[in-house]
């Protein structure tokens, strides 16, 4: 059965540029930001995020991964000594289904007091279960249930994202 992509690798990467953009704008006067990504995908959407920023600004930005269990959800960690007090974190998903995983994935961060969060996804999908606002969305979609949306990385790149 074929794929029905909705981002092939280039639009993806277009994508992260543009909401790169706005990251900078929203965030003007800033010299440093932090980029914290879920463990797998939402971590390599993260990195090329980060990559992008380098190119476009003179930022200071340090790369987080989260790990979680989707299981067990409030099992979710992060690396010991993040310093966060007074700092602009942006905390990336590849896909927000029912926002249930960014909001568990936000829970870590509250006691190291950010001066914000900021939530970002490549595909975002209309119907949240969860109170979740994000910041910065690649693509949203309105899908039925029924429907699954997979980000693809191959060999720690993007390579678009399909509906199955």
């Amino acid at each position: 059965m074929e794929k029905k992509y909705i981002l092939t690798p280039e639009k993806a990467m277009m994508k992260l540029r543009r909401m790169a953009f706005e990251i900078l704008e929203r965030n003007n006067g800033t010299t440093s930001l932090s980029i914290a990504g879920i463990r797998e995908n939402g971590f390599v959407v993260a990195q090329e995020l980060k990559a992008i920023l380098g190119e476009i600004s003179s930022l200071q930005i340090d790369l987080i991964e989260i790990q979680i269990d989707k299981a067990n959800p409030l099992n979710c960690s992060i690396p010991k000594g993040i310093d966060l007090e007074g700092k602009i974190l942006i905390v990336v998903d590849d896909v927000v289904n029912s926002g249930k995983t960014l909001l568990y994935a936000i829970l870590p961060f509250l006691p190291l007091s950010p001066k914000q969060i900021q939530t970002l996804t490549l595909v975002e999908r209309s119907y949240k279960v969860f109170p979740v606002h994000v910041d910065f969305v690649g693509i949203s979609l309105a899908t039925t249930l029924q429907e699954n949306i997979f980000v693809e990385v191959v060999d720690g790149k993007l390579a678009g994202a399909y509906v199955d």
